[in-house]
């Protein structure tokens, strides 16, 4: 099972078959850990599937004997969909045979390649996360719901518990010396961390030593409405529009200061700037139309992969963004003033939305969204101010905007500011000016002294734009 990065990522692309398996015994989040995670590396651009075996148990009573084999079977249509990508399997597998089985079906001879397998153990001997993940969870999962009492699947869920406690082998460093895992020991108060191999197992360690259970709410906002936000210009660093009120850019910066005696601490980070729009910046959408048609065209359609020339793509941003989830996933309460792409990109995290819905979640100006990370979800409220604010949101459209023809034109590779004539756009300019700057001291300027070779450039008429 490859994992797989979308082809016009610029990150470097996972080949090797991945599996992950929990180990533990029940109640101890590792059904919680198996969704966070599978929500972080689906975010980052590594698809990912989890698969829990208590789901399949209750469609096939006899799971646990054969309920693994059938996961990784070709007769299974969600496995042979998903084999060329990373798997969760979610399952107590709580005896060294059980394991033993998984690391011999995962290295199999016929498996060309073979698949690399990492184990999670999550371990609890505090009685109140035990506690509370039953209260929380446990007690209202299928098994229990309409058959009994809160009270009797309590005492029923604390049975089986103790049933597994009877065959539990835990993952040791001696006897599993050639296994890779790390052992989460209650709810990430410590770790061991054993022969961990490659990137993915590199990136999930990493992970999960960031990640708590604590109760806790996350705040985000738009900065105030700026001058821009009013005529409708991308980006820039315009002051905020004091009438109402607006990371390092003034606006946000402005907007956080207004707060600054409600919290105990504020901080300032570059990483939380908005989307750089590169050429683009303080353009309105109709000039960034007319201007650039083609380029506003492959904007449409493919909004999270496409780069503003010069500047940012949102998958760009997503890897700018990382060590900011990671700081909000270690943190308790926390208010985040950003701006509408950065907030789209935390949003589509803890909302788990996917690439093609992530550009175009609304960030509207002058609310304040509060997250409330639950066990397999979040809790999303909006709370609005009663101040009127321009609306900034673009919806999907239904058909990309059609760039016009425009015919190449030969020009001389030498071309200089000389020769720029008012036919040509500000885009075209700007990457001959660059190209003929990079080609020159690249030839330590031997340009001159050989057949000046021709390039057909794209430059639009003064009719196309």
């Amino acid at each position: 099972m490859h994992t797989r990065v979308h082809q016009y990522s610029s990150r470097e692309q996972v080949r090797v078959p991945n599996v992950i398996a929990l180990v533990g015994l029940p109640a101890r989040g590792k059904t919680y850990i198996s969704h966070k995670l599978c929500r972080y590396l689906n975010w980052i651009g590594i698809k990912t599937r989890a698969f829990n075996v208590g789901e399949y148990r209750r469609k096939a009573c006899n799971f646990e004997e054969q309920g693994a084999s059938e996961f990784f079977s070709p007769k299974n249509v969600q496995g042979s969909r998903i084999r060329d990508e990373l798997a969760i399997f979610d399952a107590t597998n709580t005896t060294r045979e059980r394991r033993q089985w998984l690391v011999d079906f995962c290295k199999r001879e016929e498996r060309d390649p073979k698949f690399r397998i990492f184990f999670i153990e999550s371990v609890c001997d505090d009685p109140e996360i035990i506690a509370s993940n039953i209260a929380e969870v446990k007690i209202s999962c299928p098994d229990y719901i309409g058959r009994m009492s809160e009270e009797q699947a309590k005492e029923d869920f604390l049975r089986r518990i103790e049933n597994y406690k009877l065959q539990y082998q835990p993952m040791d460093e001696e006897q599993d010396d050639d296994l890779s895992f790390i052992k989460v020991i209650n709810a990430g108060r410590s770790f061991y961390v054993h022969n961990v191999n490659g990137h993915v197992q590199s990136r999930v360690v990493y992970f999960l030593m960031n990640i708590h259970l604590l109760p806790r709410s996350i705040y985000l906002t738009r900065h105030g409405e700026s001058e821009y936000n009013r005529i409708g210009r991308l980006g820039g660093d315009s002051p905020l529009n004091l009438r109402i009120w607006s990371s390092q850019k003034i606006r946000a910066a402005q907007t956080a200061n207004l707060l600054k005696d409600l919290a105990a601490h504020v901080e300032y980070w570059k990483v939380l700037d908005e989307i750089d729009a590169g050429i683009c910046e303080g353009l309105t959408y109709e000039d960034f139309q007319a201007r650039y048609p083609k380029q506003f065209s492959e904007r449409d359609k493919d909004k999270y992969h496409y780069r503003y020339p010069s500047g940012e793509s949102y998958e760009d941003l997503v890897a700018r963004l990382e060590p900011v989830i990671m700081e909000l996933e270690r943190q308790s309460n926390v208010l985040v003033v950003s701006h509408q792409a950065v907030l789209r990109c935390i949003l589509a995290y803890f909302d788990n939305k996917n690439r093609q819905e992530l550009p175009y979640l609304n960030v509207p100006l002058h609310t304040v969204i509060k997250l409330t990370p639950k066990a397999y979800s979040c809790k999303i409220e909006m709370f609005k101010f009663r101040i009127d604010a321009v609306d900034t949101y673009r919806a999907k459209p239904d058909e990309p905007a059609k760039p016009p023809v425009v015919p190449l034109i030969p020009v001389p590779l030498s071309f200089t500011s000389e020769t720029s004539t008012e036919e040509e756009d500000d885009l075209t300019s700007a990457l001959l000016h660059g190209a003929t700057a990079i080609l020159t001291s690249n030839t330590n300027g031997l340009l001159e002294e050989r057949n000046t070779p021709r390039l057909a450039i794209a430059v639009p008429d003064k009719k196309s734009v």
